[in-house]
């Protein structure tokens, strides 16, 4: 899996750790520790140790043609990680004095697999944290950058923390290494030459232009799929985390630290949310005392999510949906799914529900998180839909909208009508919502897709 993983040392990394942890001068030069290379960033705050034999898939050839892998040795990870901390420090506004962590041990280990996992392993060691990464000498450009990020980022908040190890949360890091990656790849994250040529390393590189757009990728990948939630952010799940969900998730990450940092003094904020991570048992607590002046509560920040979300769609909003899809993606976010229990000791039976039901039955809590939901769906998807549904898309977002005092936003993405103490009804919800289902059902007869209850 595609992720980074608190676990248990193998072997060779134990005695490697052992070895940097116990006698730091000794893996300064080659001879130094029998059968190991190592080197030391120009900070000295990465120390690397390899084995002298590299892994042989190295020298396959769908990865010396393929530029999303990296071949690792000591000398190029050290100049690597150095470069991925410094693009940081920079994009998060740090000077670099501040920067006074601890040492972060990084251990090659020979592949065995192209998509073998990263381990990274903090401990305490004379009061002061210390860090050690496990890698394979050959894996994807894209799970190192993620990695060094991982690392950079918790050697930062737990610079003058105690005991307790901070928990840094999974979109920071995704964003932040996407973000630097979008920027910068070729010149961050290095790779050992593939070929030489008359005794001299050379290396195929293609050269793209960076720092036009870093969201290039991002309006790629959410063509095809949603913007993840302001919640799904905050719990990601194995598979997204593994980037097996399209990318979905990562794009959304990165746009989501992208947008924060256009905030105002956004990359402060940041640091500071860094900062106080160590203080709080969840980063929550650290993102919203931090952000206290742009979103005080939970809602605030998917209030504001939502609406820089629908404003991204409206500027790239995809190709358009036919008119079969349309009605369907349309359907399919006017209903919820609900469990319903005949009696108590029955089992549960999961039923398609309508929004009227919603705002009937449920209590304002629950009412407020699924609706804000569908407000989020109804913005984004109306982009992609054909005209005549788009409009009424737009409408049954208005209607929402207009229940629970949110801002209205037009099809350009812009803000039209700003919320006001004045709430919509929910007898007045009511009837707007059950005229619109009515407007629905003529154009799905108009079309001979009849009407589904």
């Amino acid at each position: 899996m595609n992720r980074v993983f608190l676990g248990r040392l193998s072997v060779f990394a134990l005695l490697a750790f052992l070895s940097t942890l116990l006698c730091p001068r000794l893996v300064l030069a080659d001879a130094s520790v029998p059968g190991m290379l190592s080197a030391n960033s120009d900070s000295g705050q990465f120390v690397v140790v390899a084995s002298r034999e590299p892994s042989p898939l190295a020298a396959l050839p769908e990865v010396a043609t393929n530029q999303e892998f990296v071949r690792l040795d000591p000398a190029f990870l050290a100049v690597s990680a150095e470069r991925v901390k410094n693009s940081l420090l920079q994009k998060l506004g740090i000077q670099s004095q501040e920067m006074q962590g601890g040492t972060i041990y990084l251990t090659l280990q020979p592949a065995r697999a192209l998509d073998e996992n990263v381990d990274v392993f903090p401990s305490r060691f004379g009061g002061h944290w210390v860090y050690h990464v496990a890698l394979p000498d050959v894996l994807p450009r894209e799970r190192l950058a993620r990695a060094l990020t991982s690392v950079f980022l918790m050697d930062y908040a737990n610079r003058n923390a105690g005991p307790n190890l901070a928990v840094v949360p999974a979109w920071l890091t995704e964003g932040l290494s996407q973000e630097m990656l979008a920027e910068s790849m070729q010149d961050v994250i290095l790779s050992v030459p593939g070929q030489t040529v008359n005794n001299i390393p050379v290396e195929r590189v293609s050269f793209t232009e960076h720092g036009v757009d870093s969201l290039a990728s991002v309006r790629d990948i959410l063509q095809t799929y949603s913007i993840v939630t302001f919640q799904q952010l905050c719990w990601p799940t194995d598979l997204e985390l593994a980037g097996e969900d399209g990318g979905d998730y990562r794009a959304s990450a990165q746009l989501f630290v992208n947008e924060l940092l256009d905030l105002r003094d956004g990359p402060a904020k940041l640091r500071a949310t860094i900062d106080s991570l160590p203080r709080f048992y969840n980063w929550q607590t650290a993102f919203f005392s931090a952000f206290h002046e742009n979103f005080s509560t939970p809602l605030n920040v998917e209030k504001w999510w939502a609406l820089q979300s629908v404003i991204f769609a409206a500027r790239n909003p995809g190709p358009q949906w036919s008119p079969a899809v349309s009605r369907e993606k349309l359907d399919q976010i006017l209903s919820v799914a609900a469990d319903f229990r005949s009696t108590s000791n029955s089992l549960p039976v999961r039923a398609e529900i309508s929004l009227q039901d919603v705002i009937k039955n449920f209590n304002s809590e629950v009412q407020m998180q699924i609706l804000h939901v569908k407000l989020q769906d109804l913005e984004v998807a109306q982009f992609r839909m054909t005209p005549s549904l788009a409009i009424l898309a737009a409408e049954y977002r208005d209607a929402l909208a207009g229940y629970l005092g949110e801002a209205q936003v037009n099809r350009r993405g812009a803000i039209v009508e700003k919320s006001s103490a004045r709430v919509v009804s929910a007898r007045d919800t009511l009837l707007l919502l059950n005229a619109l289902d009515a407007r629905r059902r003529s154009i799905a007869l108009a079309t001979g897709h009849g009407w589904m209850e």
